[in-house]
C-alpha cells in the first residue's frame, strides 16, 4: 500500500512539472513572436508612429565653421549643398548616444548621397580613444572632436546627443536633444528630401528653441511676465533683455538663458528685476 501511494505521489509531481514546463514553453514562444512582431529596421518604429513633424518657418543658415575629422579630412558646410544634413554632437561616455549610433549608421546607408550625417565628438580623452571606438562601431559618417568655440556657435551643447536637422540649403531646421525615436528622424529626412510621408507638417517660429541666436525673435520669456508693460515698453524691455548678459557663467544673453535654462534663478531674478524697473519708468 506504501509503494502504491509513493508511486501516484511522484507520477503528481513528474505530472506538475510537465505542466509548469509547457506553460513557460508557451510564455516564451509568445514573447518571441511578440518581439519580432515589434522590431524593424529603424529601432523597433516605423515612419507610420509618426504623425507629426516640425519645422521652422524661416529658418537661418547653419553658423560657419571648419573643422578636421578623425581622419586629416576638412568639413565645412559648404559641402553640403544640396544634402539632408544631421549634425550629432555625441561622446562615447554617453548610453543615449551610443544607442541611437546604430540607427544612424543605418539612415546613413539608407539614404546615401541625399543624407551627410556628422558626428561631434563632445570626448575630451584621447582622440584614439573615439578612433578606436568609432571603427569599432563601423561608424559610416565622418567624425570630428567638438570644440568650444564650435559649440558657442550652436548656442552651447546642454545634453547629449543634441541633433541639427539641416535642409538642402544648409538651414537649421530643428533640433532634438536627448534620445528620439529614429523614425521622427527618418520621417524628417523624407519631408526634406521632397519624399511622400505619412505625418503632418506644422512650421513654426524659432525664438531660440533650435538657435539661441534667435531668441532676439522672441515675444514672450520663460518665466518673465510682460503683460504689464506697454508696446513700448515691451519693445524697451525685449532690447535690455536681448543685450545684458546674465552672470550665472552660461555667457549667455538674459533672453538666451531664459529660454536655454528656465531653471536659471540668476536670469529669472535680474529679468524680473530689469520688467519692473521699466514699468516704474525708472
Amino acid at each position: 500500500m506504501k509503494k502504491l501511494v509513493l508511486v501516484v505521489a511522484i507520477a503528481i509531481g513528474l505530472l506538475a512539472l510537465l505542466v509548469l514546463g509547457l506553460r513557460d514553453i508557451r510564455r516564451f514562444g509568445t514573447q518571441s513572436l511578440s518581439t519580432a512582431a515589434n522590431s524593424s529596421d529603424l529601432g523597433g518604429a516605423s515612419e507610420g508612429d509618426i504623425k507629426l513633424i516640425r519645422f521652422v518657418k524661416n529658418p537661418t543658415p547653419v553658423p560657419s565653421f571648419t573643422i578636421k575629422d578623425l581622419d586629416g579630412r576638412t568639413i565645412t558646410p559648404a559641402d553640403w549643398r544640396g544634402k539632408v544634413v544631421l549634425l550629432n554632437f555625441w561622446a562615447t561616455w554617453c548610453p543615449p548616444c551610443r544607442e541611437e549610433i546604430p540607427d544612424l549608421i543605418k539612415l546613413q546607408s539608407k539614404y546615401e548621397g541625399k543624407l551627410q550625417i556628422i558626428g561631434l565628438s563632445e570626448d575630451t580623452g584621447s582622440v584614439e580613444n573615439v578612433r578606436n571606438f568609432v571603427k569599432h562601431s563601423a561608424m559610416n559618417y565622418p567624425i570630428a572632436i567638438a570644440s568650444s568655440d564650435l559649440e558657442e556657435k550652436f548656442g552651447g551643447v546642454m545634453g547629449l546627443p543634441t541633433s541639427f536637422l539641416l535642409d538642402t540649403n544648409g538651414r537649421v531646421v530643428q533640433k532634438h536633444i536627448g534620445l528620439r525615436n529614429p523614425a521622427l528622424y527618418d520621417t524628417e529626412i523624407r519631408a526634406l528630401l521632397q519624399l511622400p510621408v505619412q505625418a503632418k507638417i506644422e512650421t513654426f517660429e524659432d525664438t531660440g528653441q533650435v538657435l539661441l541666436t534667435n531668441a532676439k525673435n522672441a515675444t514672450e520669456l520663460p518665466g518673465v511676465d510682460l503683460s504689464k508693460l506697454t508696446p513700448e515698453q515691451r519693445k524697451i524691455a525685449l532690447h535690455q533683455l536681448n543685450e545684458q548678459k546674465c552672470t550665472c557663467g552660461c555667457n549667455l544673453t538674459l533672453a538666451q538663458c531664459r529660454v536655454n535654462d528656465t531653471s536659471c534663478s540668476i536670469s529669472e531674478k535680474t529679468a524680473k528685476q530689469i520688467v519692473e524697473s521699466i514699468s516704474r519708468g525708472t
